[in-house]
């Protein structure tokens, strides 16, 4: 029996598409655990880039079962776009399931979305106004409309006409957004969803996956965002609206803790944001926009720029912690190919004293300064090494450092976006 967490350990954008990808070819079943498509994991296979923003990333082998877990919220229209636009590439997508205890993005969803981010006073968070925050309200407020609600026509009339006339009211009344949302025309575009995917659907995705570990099949669970994005332990209120850290995965895909063997870290060489939120070791302007051109880094699901910064050791301790990770998989280690000297983040200063612990109030947050440690760039090209002896020494003596902060060991690393520039350690 193997099972495998895989969970992003900074704000997200590290790269844990190409990582599931390559795990997934030695699985036998893949799951995405929590998210929705305000999330986007990048797969590159020889001239051609996907970007899945629902469907796991082992969707390409066959011979894998892809799982979209209860705790998913999923846009029903995105995913069958999803599903489109890898039939048109030669992918059938035969081997994806869906929960129906996922929850499911209705129009009112993105436009409570939009209405909360004009909102001024409640503070801009940078949503991609997807929906996603709202949908996940309304689970935890227990009027959520589920895929099994989708296939029940009496229970969707019902349960829209309910949450129409709520988020109506509230949209106009005190958001001042003016809406019109007709009944049937939502019942009748939701059903045809319904008819759509039902074909995929499977009332109980927990048992199919607790069956998968009983059968001593091996398992990747992938979640989307990253740990300083997690509602819990990430920079509040600049965060998702689900958990992505690894005992995320158990709730969002419904099996207990004690059957996980790995959780795998992925890391990106240095660190990016996208949207509002503290960044303690961002770099404006300068290098940190080199960093930006040579990473590529434009958010997969809305173009957004991201941020760029220095690699924060302590939010790599943090996330190494709240995650207990016992391997790192290293991404985009090639960007930092062309400087001179690299700054690593090893503690804040906060109020006259370094601290190591990561401070998830953010007024703290706020005060605190990164402390750097410099380490001389390797000044060589790392797209074209396959073996970990071949790296330059530079290079090594950096990853030992990130492996330091994270107490764990590094198992991959990655120096390019195709799928065959890989290190394997």
């Amino acid at each position: 029996m193997t099972v495998s967490i895989i969970v992003g350990t900074q704000w997200g954008d590290e790269g844990k598409g190409k990582i599931t990808d390559l795990l997934a070819r030695d699985m036998d079943m893949v799951v995405r655990y929590q998210g929705g498509n305000n999330a986007g994991h990048t797969v590159v296979i020889g001239n051609e880039t996907f970007k899945l923003h629902l469907i796991p990333s082992g969707i390409f082998f066959a011979n894998v079962l892809c799982v979209i877990g209860n705790g998913v919220v999923i846009d029903p229209a995105v995913l069958l776009q999803e599903i489109e636009t890898l039939r048109s590439k030669g992918h059938p997508v035969n081997n994806l399931r869906i929960s129906s205890q996922a929850h499911v993005i209705l129009p009112y969803h993105k436009d409570l979305d939009k209405a909360q981010e004009k909102k001024k006073e409640a503070g801009r968070i940078g949503t991609t106004c997807r929906g996603i925050g709202p949908c996940y309200v309304d689970k935890y407020n227990r009027r959520g409309i589920r895929i099994a609600d989708l296939m029940d026509p009496d229970a969707l009339k019902s349960k829209l006409e309910w949450n129409l006339e709520e988020k109506g009211f509230l949209l106009d009344k005190y958001y001042g957004m003016k809406v019109s949302y007709n009944v049937d025309s939502i019942f009748n575009e939701y059903l045809g969803y319904a008819h759509a995917i039902k074909k995929y659907v499977v009332d109980e995705s927990s048992s199919l996956v607790r069956d998968a570990i009983k059968k001593n099949k091996k398992l990747l669970l992938e979640g989307a965002q990253g740990t300083m994005l997690d509602v819990d332990h990430g920079t509040y209120p600049y965060v998702t609206s689900s958990n992505p850290v690894s005992s995320g995965a158990c709730v969002g895909a419904g099996f207990p803790p004690n059957v996980v063997n790995e959780i795998i870290g992925v890391v990106k060489a240095y660190v990016t944001r996208v949207g509002g939120g503290p960044f303690p070791t961002e770099i404006e302007g300068g290098i940190g926009d080199k960093l930006r051109e040579w990473g590529g880094e434009y958010g997969a699901t809305t173009g957004r720029p991201r941020r760029c910064g220095w690699f924060d050791g302590v939010v790599m301790k943090h996330a190494a912690k709240v995650n207990g990770l016992t391997q790192l998989a290293i991404t985009k280690l090639d960007v930092l190919d062309n400087l001179d000297k690299i700054e690593i983040c090893t503690a804040y200063e906060y109020e006259g004293k370094q601290i190591t612990d990561f401070p998830t109030d953010i007024r703290r947050l706020a005060k605190c300064k990164p402390v750097y440690e410099e380490m001389p760039g390797w000044k060589e090209d790392t797209t074209k090494v396959k073996d970990y002896q071949h790296l330059p020494e530079k290079a090594k003596k950096y990853l030992d450092k990130l492996a330091e902060l994270a107490e764990a060991r590094i198992s991959l690393i990655s120096v390019g976006a195709e799928r065959g520039q890989i290190i394997r350690v």
